[in-house]
């Protein structure tokens, strides 16, 4: 496991930010930490990172225990903070080479600089005091010093934040690629990029964990009543006629010839259709299951 975090709790004064928070995340994995506004994501990546000490539980990183190789673990993170606090008054490769020379990359520094700029599309820009870059680019200097120093974790604050459609499309493929070999753990409000990424997907809310799991499995987590499928035909059927299918306990007509169908959430019912459409000399032109959305799960479990 490249991160395991057991039973953590942290409290400002006599409030909890983190409530008994455990989960564990391996090596080669994207995964996206989700939850409403103060929920507790940025104060458990804080923890992680060693920036901010847990009251009560522990944290290991690659097998350390942050508390006790807080350097050790340090130089195997790359961490982007929400607020992405660069020097404005800093050239673009000026800064990274700081950043460099922080991490003591020696004589690989003016590689790991020109690599990084082509990596997260800095090139245009590196001539550039950063506080002339706009957000976007902004974000991908952060980005850049992220990862300048080849870390086997990356821990992401929004790490899309301000970018336009294309620069989003652009960093999602570079986290995508980098997760094939690093851990990374990113936190977003943006459900698409999660469904277009991750592969798990751990929910907090209230400073708890509501759910751990992969990201297809997630609806399992939510009080779903009834299996739904959406079907066309290649003609008209009625109402009735698709009552009368085993297992169907409502139906509903969406447009044309496409019904959504739903049945007892324990019994697959697509055999049914299908046998259905061959009893009665239909032709099923589409037959797809319909999950529960992100977003949809998302609120049934924040809310």
């Amino acid at each position: 496991m490249s991160i395991v975090v057991k039973n953590i709790t942290k409290l400002y004064g006599k409030q909890k930010a983190l409530d008994d928070v455990s989960f564990e995340i391996n090596t080669g994995k994207v995964v996206g930490f989700l939850g409403p506004n103060g929920a507790g994501k940025t104060t458990m990546m804080k923890i992680i990172t060693g920036f901010v000490p847990q009251t009560t539980g522990e944290v290991w990183v690659n097998g350390l225990d942050i508390s006790l190789h807080s350097i050790e673990t340090r130089k195997n993170i790359g961490y982007l903070p929400e607020n992405n606090p660069l020097y404005s008054e800093m050239y673009v490769k000026e800064y990274l080479s700081f950043v460099a020379g922080l991490y003591k990359l020696g004589k690989i520094t003016k590689f790991r600089i020109s690599e990084m700029i082509e990596k997260t599309g800095l090139k245009e820009e590196q001539n550039k005091k950063i506080g002339e870059l706009s957000k976007g680019y902004r974000q991908r200097v952060g980005l850049a010093q992220a990862l300048i120093h080849n870390p086997n974790v990356l821990i992401l604050d929004e790490p899309t934040s301000g970018l336009d459609p294309n620069q989003i499309v652009e960093i999602r493929n570079l986290i995508s690629d980098l997760g094939k070999e690093k851990t990374v753990l990113l936190s977003t409000h943006i459900m698409q990029e999660v469904e277009a990424i991750c592969d798990k997907v751990i929910i907090i809310n209230n400073g708890r964990i509501v759910a751990d799991d992969l990201a297809k499995d997630l609806h399992l987590h939510t009080a779903e009543k009834y299996q739904t499928i959406i079907v066309e035909f290649d003609k008209n059927v009625t109402i009735d006629l698709l009552k009368s299918i085993k297992g169907v306990i409502k139906t509903a007509k969406l447009k044309d010839n496409n019904w959504l169908i739903q049945g007892d959430i324990n019994e697959d019912i697509r055999p049914n259709v299908f046998n259905f459409a061959v009893k009665n000399n239909l032709t099923v032109l589409s037959l797809q299951k319909k999950e529960k959305s992100l977003e949809a799960v998302f609120q049934e479990l924040t809310k």
